[in-house]
């Protein structure tokens, strides 16, 4: 009996073992999403929030002001994890702008830590967003005559039209915290914020049509469209604004007709197009148009997911052996 208790061990480790090999996150399938969408715009290159970075591993096990905030192998004492799990209007949850994390995203991020807080180097997300937004932009701009006006019925609902750096003009809004209230008729009144160079439309309610109200917006570096109802109609409103340097189009049904419409975009230099239905050929296309152009589709990540598949099969089958 005494023979059979270390064999007995070593059975329940190894199933235990295979169980966790079994449900391991993977850092570039299920937790570089998190951090592109839900992150980096505070924690990024162009934004330091608490002098905290979380695109890079390096910056991301660094920490912030406030010191370590991702222990791995420990998620309940990993400040990261206590900010993304506090309550809904809790002054230190994260993200503190938008939707707090979904209970199944909170959860991987905590099985992830939990599990070493893996981030292989051939995952390293290309996060970094422009770090000088405002590069280009005309330097004698004023605000036209309705922007006062414009701003007040934007700020009804509970968004304000905010510098986004002190001692200047230009603005920035973000519609996402309002998320479904968020339609088409609701964002007519941009079409006068002419000073608008940072527009968060992500997980609202806007159609193409809406897109209507922006296309005159031309000195718009950012907008975020991610999460919504875009195809490739209301891309076309976006053919003059010359400007954009940043476009997230995660999760809409935009196809490879509807990028044509950003050929003519020369300084548009980070396009996210995953879980969209734009092919490889439609990217190779456009990237051939805008050779400058990094775009993101998801592509990468697969690759990735496919040689850890092997990777694991091998060592199951040399297990077996």
């Amino acid at each position: 009996m005494k023979k059979l208790i270390p064999i007995a061990v070593a059975l329940v480790s190894l199933a235990n073992w295979r169980t966790r090999a079994e449900n391991k996150v993977d850092f570039a399938k299920q937790i570089q999403p998190i951090l592109q969408q839900s992150c980096v715009k505070c924690h990024g290159a162009e934004k330091q929030k608490a002098k905290l970075r979380l695109d890079s591993k390096e910056a991301a096990m660094k920490g912030g002001k406030d010191g370590v905030v991702i222990i791995a192998g420990n998620a309940e004492k990993s400040e990261m994890y206590r900010r993304i799990t506090l309550p809904k209007g809790d002054d230190d949850i994260m993200p503190n702008e938008g939707d707090p994390l979904s209970r199944e995203q909170t959860e991987l991020v905590r099985d992830w830590i939990n599990q070493g807080a893996d981030w292989p180097e051939t995952a390293q997300a290309k996060l970094s967003e422009p770090t000088n937004p405002l590069a280009g932009l005309p330097a004698d701009f004023k605000p036209g005559p309705n922007e006062a006006k414009a701003a007040a019925k934007v700020a009804q609902l509970g968004v304000d039209i905010r510098p986004v750096a002190m001692n200047t003009h230009w603005t920035e809004a973000n519609f996402r915290p309002q998320g479904a209230s968020i339609s088409d008729p609701v964002i007519a009144p941009l079409k006068e914020l002419t000073s608008l160079t940072d527009l968060n439309l992500a997980g609202t309610k806007i159609t193409d049509a809406g897109l209507a109200a922006i296309e005159g917006l031309t000195y718009l570096t950012r907008l975020h469209l991610e999460l919504t109802a875009i195809s490739d109609a209301g891309l076309a409103h976006l053919k003059n604004l010359s400007h954009l340097t940043y476009l997230n189009l995660y999760g809409t049904t935009v196809t490879d007709a509807g990028i044509e419409h950003l050929k003519g975009l020369s300084n548009l230099k980070h396009l996210y197009l995953w879980q969209t239905k734009v092919t490889e050929a439609g990217v190779k296309k456009l990237q051939a148009a805008l050779p400058n152009l990094e775009i993101s589709t998801g592509a990468e990540i697969n690759t990735l997911v496919k040689k850890e598949d092997k990777e694991e099969k091998q060592e199951q089958k040399e297990e077996k052996k």
